[in-house]
């Protein structure tokens, strides 16, 4: 049976393409056709994306669930496409950030030389990222992912002549063709333990035979597939360089691509939720990627760089939550990430106005120990208060999940800590302490929407054992100490050993130094 949203899902890319050709025949300077092509065709794109996901989501769930489970009931383009709700919905997320970043492009690269081939490649990149969200198997992700990246490659040479340039487009070349690679290595290990590759049919096959040893394996391969694209701990180097591109391009990059590690992962969650190696490995990889990208960002001065290195910090996060196998979580942060980098990239330039003009402020007041203390003691309380209300109402929630809401709490307890000083305002006081308890009722307000939206269509979160408890502690507690550190860092500021650490964390502490050494990066060469 044939659904209008299989039509859907696969005229979106196709839409893009079309117009990508049409700014391919005008590669040059101020094409006739560089505003309404690209623009018409990313809008086009978005609302097929919609309709798909309104006729997902009102032609019944039981329904396409059945269609979609069953491999033999699908044939056509609903054997390459899967208009899901998870699918449906990251493509629209895709469709939205193209046409707010493919409306800006056309105004920021008026007048460019080789402006409709920039146009060109920007839907292209879009179009391959469409197919990547709906892919029905993992041979048509892997073939998305490789087109991905070899497009991305050529926005990222838009200015060839840029020797920083060169080297970031090659790192960033190396590393995600070491995904595809280990995507494709793990794509034929699953056909030769299930003898298929198509997503519905893993997730079924999966709990009902077990991995294997070559489930395991293939396991293991997706997850390191996923590190490499999300840019994780320690290869995370080329994303912090890819500023030598047009800005449209870092916000494409770091609001959409980026996250196709994370999409991968939840598409295969069945498969990787099965290996408790894998889960283990992303909660430690993403634990630590989180902490280091978070801990370097506060040290950069330039600001799209502090967004770079925010964007390894939240991918981290993000593979975190997918260890933890909070999968509805996890996709909840690919859209708000997505949403929220987009804008920052875009109005970038307008921010660093806008705090130019404004009115210095006063001193600072700068929490003492009691204050940090308190403000730990006052948030987490806040949150138990609150989880429990929660739960009365909703019913109870995994250990997982309520892990994860205390992590972001500790970060709200830094804000009320700077209501607690001393010399803090009373109005400050009070504004510090709503806010954490407004963030305590949207993680939970958010996480029900998530789990209304995509939780019959992603696994639940397994019962933690010996292995997932242990995991689980000192993800809290390393979330916890950094999260003080960073409370109390103003009292040793000013000490001569903070100034020299400051250098070496601001540098990443040079691992990207020492991967171009590794790889090659310092030799650049002089052509495409």
């Amino acid at each position: 049976m044939a659904y209008s949203a299989d039509v859907t899902a696969a005229l979106a890319p196709l839409v893009l393409l079309t117009g990508a050709a049409l700014m391919m025949a005008q590669p040059g300077r101020r094409p006739p056709l560089a505003r309404r092509v690209p623009q018409g065709a990313s809008l086009l794109a978005l609302l097929l994306a919609v309709a798909g996901a309104l006729d997902i989501a009102f032609a019944g769930a039981a329904e396409k669930g059945a269609g979609l489970r069953d491999p033999a009931a699908r044939d056509g383009l609903a054997a390459l496409l899967r208009p899901d709700a998870v699918g449906a919905s990251l493509a629209v997320l895709v469709g939205f950030i193209g046409w707010v970043v493919t409306r800006y492009a056309t105004r920021f690269m008026d007048g460019e030389a080789r402006e409709g081939r920039f146009h060109a490649l920007m839907l292209c990149t879009l179009a391959s990222v469409m197919v990547l969200v709906q892919a029905a198997n993992l041979a048509v992700a892997t073939g998305a992912l490789v087109v991905t990246g070899a497009v991305l490659r050529g926005l990222l040479l838009f200015y060839p002549e840029r020797t920083a340039a060169r080297r970031a487009a090659t790192k960033f070349a190396l590393v995600w063709h070491a995904g595809d690679a280990a995507l494709a290595l793990a794509t034929g290990l699953l056909w030769l333990r299930f003898g298929t590759v198509d997503l519905a049919a893993l997730a079924a096959l999966v709990p009902a035979q077990g991995l294997g040893a070559a489930g395991q394996a293939a396991a293991a391969l997706v997850v390191l597939a996923a590190v490499l694209k999300t840019a994780a701990f320690p290869v995370h180097g080329w994303l912090t360089e890819v500023m030598e591109a047009p800005t449209p391009v870092s916000a494409l990059l770091h609001a959409g691509v980026i996250n196709a590690g994370g999409v991968l992962l939840i598409r295969l969650a069945e498969l990787v939720q099965a290996s408790a190696a894998a889960m283990a490995a992303l909660v430690l990889l993403g634990g630590l990627t989180a902490l280091f990208g978070a801990v370097v960002m506060l040290t950069q001065s330039a600001v799209k760089t502090a967004l770079a290195w925010s964007t390894v910090g939240q991918m981290g996060f993000m593979l975190m939550q997918c260890g933890l196998g909070l999968w509805p979580l996890a996709l909840l942060h690919i859209v708000a990430h997505g949403l929220y980098k987009s804008h920052a990239f875009l109005t970038a330039g307008m921010a660093v106005a806008e705090v130019g003009a404004a009115r210095r402020p006063g001193p600072v007041a700068v929490p003492g120990w009691g204050a940090v203390l308190q403000a730990f003691a006052l948030a987490l309380l806040l949150y138990a208060a609150m989880a429990g209300a929660i739960m009365a109402i909703a019913g109870p929630k995994s250990p997982q999940a309520l892990a994860l809401g205390a992590m972001l709490v500790f970060g709200v307890a830094y804000l009320v800590a700077q209501g607690l000083a001393d010399a803090a305002p009373r109005a400050l006081t009070r504004r510090t302490v709503v806010a954490s308890l407004a963030a305590t009722v949207a993680y939970f307000g958010f996480q029900l929407g998530a789990q209304a939206l995509w939780g019959a269509h992603l696994p639940a979160p397994p019962t933690p054992g010996p292995l997932e408890w242990a995991l689980i502690v000192l993800a809290v507690v390393s979330f916890g100490l950094v999260a003080l550190a960073q409370a109390l860092f103003p009292l040793w500021a000013h000490h001569p050993a903070t100034a020299g650490l400051r250098v070496h964390v601001a540098n990443g502490l040079y691992l990207n130094a020492l991967i171009d050494r590794a790889i090659g990066g310092f030799r650049v060469v002089t052509g495409k």
